[in-house]
């Protein structure tokens, strides 16, 4: 607990100058008492006036104190209080109370004795008689617990007053601490009765106000409540408090729904309220699931917002300025050229000069260096995964603009990312490609990519991959083609049909059966040719 809260809460907690929950305690005055009702015995009685009208309830919390040792309770109240004769056994009884008052109370008699000289003596009564005060009503007497007594406190009408806006006392004014009363009423109820009091409207701050006063019990309660409550279209909300409050838990859960469902996280109203730290942190990833252009289109509309958020006016040149390294993060290179024309290229934001590089890295080979990241966003979990269907390679395998192309199927779900080809057998060259997988049955393209690689001139062979990934379902035909412009390049020989993969981790076996697909096919087939290795995810 901060030093900060046991203060707050001491001042909060004070109900001394009201009855229990807030309604009057019972009148004690001595002012309001009858004469016969105080003064100082005779010689026979020997009991003065501070220990023979001690309450052993009074104290700080009853509305006792140096004073209360001399109060009385009006007759009225009292109905069935009896005088008490001055015989000798009275006396003696009032001088074994004394006794017993002074013994267990010796450390404060000093102060009481001081506080009854100040007091004025009441006027003597010929009858003086010895009065039992009616004990004031303890409320906490009845409740045997520190949870009981805090949860019929925290549920009265005066402590919800005090922290739902404050309230004066007749001798402290309730001060509310630096957070959202209802909040910190929260707090209160947690911390005193185990009660959990958490809403859609309420979590952000209840949260706030129990890390402030380090109270990890309740935050893991409002996280709790946040991961249950986590959709598409609070991600991006979540996602920056989650980084605010520093709960790195909840800000990867939020990461991973925006991941599965980036459409509709994008097209939520909250995305645009986000922070540009957190706008890059979503671009850097490599598993968002969406195509660039619409991360394009997004980011634009954010930043139209913080233009207006900065008073600026939401011209290209602000929009540029806003987004700053955010604008680096989109990678125009993995749209189609006709994306990339109809959109960024037209919006005013880029460059002249990055406009007309991206136009020659779509339609040149080779292709110029460009700026932007054209790494392929692959919205899959795991490791990557590869075989390779050939044991041996050889020399030149020439290409006269018909596609290399196998026909392949799985035992499981799969998404393939991209294909190993071999490149040239003259030394280090670039290469102009189409890559394409087509269902079998329905001739339907279900991923394509026009791209290039650069090769060193070895037999290895070098990545070339889909924008997105694609789906492949189990025991179903698909063909691999790849359309190659250049040099002869190496093959392979000595090809498998059947090709198993083994996950270190799990154990888990993928299994592809190749077979030869007809056609206009460059001469591709199971035992010869192009497309070594297929890549993948499980």
């Amino acid at each position: 607990m901060a030093a900060g809260e046991s203060n707050s809460r001491s001042s909060c907690l004070n109900l001394s100058n009201s009855g229990p929950l807030g309604n009057a305690p019972p009148s004690n005055s001595a002012h309001s008492s009858p004469a016969s009702n105080g003064g100082s015995m005779g010689a026979s009685g020997g009991i003065n006036r501070s220990a023979g009208n001690s309450n052993p309830q009074s104290g700080p919390e009853n509305g006792g104190g140096a004073e209360s040792a001399v109060r009385s309770t009006p007759s009225a109240q009292n109905p069935s209080r009896q005088p008490v004769g001055q015989s000798g056994a009275t006396s003696g009884a009032a001088s074994n109370m004394t006794a017993a008052t002074s013994s267990s109370s010796s450390s404060s008699s000093a102060s009481t004795a001081d506080a009854s000289a100040a007091v004025p003596s009441l006027p003597s009564s010929p009858a003086s008689v010895l009065v039992y005060r009616e004990p004031v009503y303890n409320w906490q007497a009845t409740k045997s617990t520190v949870k009981e007594r805090f949860a019929l406190a925290v549920g009265s009408a005066v402590f919800d007053a005090m922290f739902n806006g404050g309230m004066a006392t007749t001798s402290t004014e309730i001060e509310l601490p630096d957070v959202e009363p209802a909040a910190f009423l929260a707090l209160l109820k947690f911390l005193y009765s185990d009660e959990v009091q958490i809403g859609p409207e309420t979590v952000m701050t209840t949260l706030y106000t129990a890390k402030k006063y380090a109270v990890p019990a309740l935050e893991a309660h409002c996280v709790e409540f946040l991961k249950k409550n986590l959709r598409a279209d609070n991600a991006f909300m979540l996602l920056t408090q989650a980084r605010l409050f520093d709960e790195p838990q909840l800000a990867s859960l939020c990461l991973e729904n925006i991941d599965k469902n980036t459409a509709d996280a994008l097209a939520a109203e909250g995305f645009t309220d986000i922070d540009l730290d957190t706008l890059m942190a979503v671009l850097e990833r490599d598993t968002l699931g969406v195509r660039e252009v619409r991360l394009f289109v997004a980011a634009v509309r954010w930043a139209d917002a913080e233009a207006q958020r900065q008073q600026l006016q939401p011209t290209p040149e602000n929009k540029r300025r806003v987004l700053g390294k955010a604008l680096s993060l989109i990678r125009f290179p993995l749209m189609t050229i006709e994306e990339f024309a109809a959109g960024p290229a037209q919006s005013g934001i880029l460059t002249d000069r990055e406009v007309v590089s991206l136009f020659l890295h779509f339609t040149v080979n080779p292709k110029p260096h460009v700026e932007f990241i054209d790494r392929p966003r692959c919205c899959l979990r795991g490791k990557e995964c590869s075989i390779t269907r050939f044991s041996q390679v050889e020399s030149r395998w020439g290409y006269s603009g018909t596609s290399d192309r196998i026909r392949f199927s799985v035992n499981r779900r799969i998404f393939v990312v991209g294909f190993g080809l071999y490149g040239s057998i003259h030394g280090p060259t670039d290469y102009q490609v189409n890559i394409q997988i087509i269902h079998t049955d329905s001739n339907t393209v279900l991923g394509q990519n026009d791209t290039g690689f650069s090769c060193d001139g070895t037999a290895s062979t070098f990545r070339v991959m889909f924008k997105e990934p694609v789906e492949i379902l189990p025991s179903v035909n698909y063909i691999a083609c790849a359309t190659l412009k250049g040099p002869d390049s190496h093959y392979g020989t000595k090809g498998m049909r059947k090709v198993t993969h083994e996950a270190p981790a799990t154990g888990t076996k993928t299994c592809f059966t190749f077979c030869y697909a007809a056609g206009n096919n460059n001469g591709t087939s199971v035992e010869d040719g192009q497309i070594p290795e297929v890549i993948f995810y499980t």
